[in-house]
């Protein structure tokens, strides 16, 4: 009997107004703005190449409106689930990115995040245990299928970073845009295996675990 495999397709959440200026944190009401709405309906289509077999979502609104173009697609339901979503950032929530840079915390949370809790909200490593225990419990529910999860940027780079055998310090070194696509295959019989990164052109029909 061959090992079954199943495949973990982790998106970012498409362009906001604030994307690149705040830290929106869990901002109630942030929507897609006209560029993430168009890049929510390309990841759509790409995804639709595949035989999905599930699709979840961070509850943010900007998650939920990307993840509803693929199941617009497919036919499919969103589940929402709150393991996926955003870091709480707490008294740092709707900040300009550029004041941020200033301040001695920001050299910290880039540098050394694992050992950074943000004031009034959640720990880098907080986020990743969050994230890695919802990805376990989604795989589990679904073995052997493969499984789309809508998120966000910090999220999902931890969580690659950690399928990685990679330090959390390090995990901002990966990049992950806007609507973009990271696969990890979780095979029944060793570790899992990430099949891409920040992907935002290519097919994804030719995505196998080798």
């Amino acid at each position: 009997m061959s090992p079954e495999t199943t495949t973990l397709l982790l998106v970012r959440h498409g362009q906001t107004p604030t994307t690149g200026q705040l830290l929106p944190g869990r901002t109630p009401g942030l929507h897609l703005s006209d560029a993430g709405r168009e890049q929510a309906a390309r990841v759509a289509k790409r995804l639709s190449e595949l035989r999905l077999t599930a699709l979840y979502s961070s509850p943010l609104e900007r998650t939920r409106e990307t993840a509803q173009a693929t199941a617009d697609a497919t036919g499919l339901s969103v589940i929402e689930d709150p393991g996926l979503l955003e870091l709480e950032v707490g008294d740092w929530t709707g900040e300009k990115l550029a004041d941020l840079a200033r301040s001695p915390e920001w050299q910290t949370v880039q540098h050394e995040p694992a050992s950074f809790t943000f004031p009034g909200g959640e720990s880098f490593q907080e986020m990743l245990e969050r994230m890695v225990d919802a990805l376990t419990r989604i795989r589990t529910a679904h073995p052997g299928g493969t499984v789309v999860c809508f998120s966000h940027a910090d999220p999902i780079r931890a969580v690659l970073a950690h399928e990685m055998g990679t330090p959390l310090d390090k995990f901002q070194r990966l990049s992950v845009g806007p609507c973009s696509v990271s696969a990890i295959a979780y095979p029944s019989d060793h570790d899992p295996l990430v099949l891409t990164v920040n992907s935002t052109q290519d097919s994804l029909a030719t995505l196998t675990a080798q």
